[in-house]
């Protein structure tokens, strides 16, 4: 561990935090900050901490706005989050006027005009969703256990097309499993044997149905690719539902083994939910059997697809 960084960080391990310094605005938006980020990425407090070089406890300490972190503590905390410093902290926006002025017209509008501003920035740029075999392509996003392999099967066959699963195309091009991709190569060549592997997807095949990974949402570039040539279908479920789905499957990782499965679940949920919610169409699966499940994904997308 970085002694220099734990130190800078650390307050007394018995000690309450002055009620004045809890509360302090921006060590309370910085902490939000790092908690959204961890849960966008889907990682545990504990595996940032460990890459980041600091305790958990620390970690928690500025996660809940406690505590005047360093530079040099952030950095390692952004390196951990695979961000830059910047992302960490604050708006990247600012080293522009024409970033500022962009922002200006952009800031308290809606989703929806948001949405709209994002499609038309596309079309200004020549990368919106243009792919005329885009329709054809049906890729299902949502978190582990939302039913993406079954249902993606089961639909593949259903309109007579392939079926991909995209974390095993990654495990392909990168001749070991996804878990080792992260232990040996880290996060950062995870994401870009996903791009590629998406890449070669599209390229491959004018029909298809693919399961995309949980986090592919993390990654901006591979997620507007995902948008731009795929009709995106976000299968949703209670977080109930996702973990016992996960546990019947024989899933013994460190998530689902932990006391704190549910709680990690409910936040990396609440991190990619505005993200999977950018998908043109989407099927709540809470409640249903499979067969139900299958019937509503298959009448939505036959119904979208009618309509080119």
């Amino acid at each position: 561990m970085n002694d220099r960084a734990e130190a800078v960080l650390s307050t007394r391990a018995d000690a309450a935090p002055a009620a004045d310094e809890a509360k302090n605005p921006l060590l309370v938006a910085l902490g939000e900050r790092v908690r959204n980020l961890r849960a966008r990425r889907g990682l545990t407090r504990k595996a940032v901490a460990q890459a980041a070089e600091v305790s958990e406890r620390h970690l928690a300490n500025l996660e809940y706005g406690i505590g005047n972190a360093s530079i040099l503590v952030l950095q390692q905390v952004a390196t951990a989050l695979h961000c830059s410093l910047a992302e960490l902290v604050g708006d990247v926006t600012t080293s522009s006027p024409e970033w500022l002025l962009i922002r200006e017209l952009l800031e308290r509008r809606g989703e929806a005009d948001l949405r709209r501003a994002r499609i038309a920035l596309g079309e200004l740029l020549g990368t919106a969703a243009g792919d005329p075999a885009r329709h054809r392509r049906i890729a299902l996003v949502g978190l582990r256990g939302a039913g993406k392999s079954t249902l993606g099967q089961m639909l593949a066959d259903d309109l007579d097309v392939p079926f991909i699963e995209l974390s095993r195309e990654i495990e392909k091009l990168a001749g070991c499993s996804v878990r080792e991709i992260h232990d040996l190569y880290g996060t950062n060549a995870y994401r870009r044997y996903e791009r590629r592997a998406l890449e070669e997807a599209i390229q491959i095949y004018g029909e298809v149905v693919i399961a995309t990974p949980g986090g592919i949402v993390s990654d901006p570039a591979t997620f507007n690719e995902l948008l731009s040539h795929c009709t995106t279908v976000w299968l949703q479920a209670a977080p109930e539902e996702h973990m016992g789905r996960v546990a019947a499957q024989g899933d013994t990782r460190p998530m689902a083994a932990s006391k704190e499965a549910m709680d990690d679940l409910r936040r990396i949920l609440a991190g990619r939910a505005a993200f999977y919610s950018k998908a043109d169409l989407s099927v709540d699966t809470s409640g249903q059997d499979l067969a139900q499940s299958f019937q509503a994904l298959r009448t939505t997308v036959r119904e979208a697809m009618s309509r080119g």
